[in-house]
């Protein structure tokens, strides 16, 4: 039966899924009729998102694990393969930075946080989930990634380094897996208004808003399967 829903079925693995952009893209996808698997460190926050997606009439499981730990991510991917049996979208969003200071005062602390988790993490959620999507010689990975990523960001250099680092990452995985009739596509956003940019100075009405980088999501994951837009820059229409 044909319910108009174009990812009836599916299933869809969003990390840091508990607010934001990762919040906004599982409601998105929940309301294109897959069933988004929500991952991220706080539980609390993760039952919120899902909350809300059940309310909405959506199908949603909330599976926490933090991305900076593989035994954590390939647990998480057991779930989903002996729970569903298929993986047909990951959308890597986890991230974290620090906007405060240059690149020689930022503590080695703070670096290796920001690198494990916006570029390791996301190698070690294509490690635990890409054969599940070889296996069935189909998939989608959307790696969100920034303008950051294609720009300078003074006081922000470490951020920028994984995120420049996502992209290389991104353009090399999709080159490895079109073969298995896997697409990977990258997201670059501008300044969005969430907990996690730097937004000093900027009005926020005038920001990108999280439900602005899922809908490229639902474009991405809902092209038709002969082509994929391998990677898209989203810029507030005014200045911030």
């Amino acid at each position: 039966m044909n319910t108009g829903k174009p990812l009836q079925g599916q299933v869809a693995v969003i990390t840091g899924a508990g607010r934001g952009i990762g919040a906004a893209i599982a409601r998105k996808l929940s309301t294109l009729g897959a069933t988004s698997v929500l991952c991220g460190r706080t539980q609390s926050t993760l039952d919120a998102a899902a909350q809300e997606i059940l309310r909405a009439g959506g199908k949603v499981e909330v599976i926490p694990c933090d991305v900076t730990v593989l035994h954590q991510l390939e647990y998480v991917a057991a779930r989903v393969n002996s729970t569903f049996q298929r993986l047909d979208i990951l959308v890597n969003n986890a991230g974290v930075g620090r906007f405060r200071e240059p690149l020689h005062n930022l503590l080695p602390e703070d670096w290796e946080l920001i690198l494990n988790t916006n570029l390791r993490g996301v190698y070690y959620a294509i490690r635990a989930f890409a054969p599940m999507m070889i296996q069935a010689q189909s998939g989608h990975i959307v790696n969100i990634s920034s303008l950051a990523g294609k720009n300078p960001l003074p006081n922000g250099a470490a951020y920028a380094a994984s995120k420049w680092g996502l992209n290389g990452l991104s353009y090399s995985v999709a080159e490895e897996l079109r073969g298995h009739n896997i697409r990977v596509s990258l997201i670059c956003p501008g300044s969005v208004e969430t907990e996690l940019g730097p937004h000093a100075g900027k009005d926020p009405n005038k920001m990108l808003q999280p439900d602005d980088v899922s809908h490229v999501v639902a474009m991405l994951v809902t092209q038709a399967p002969q082509s994929f837009a391998s990677e898209v820059l989203i810029r507030p229409t005014q200045k911030p």
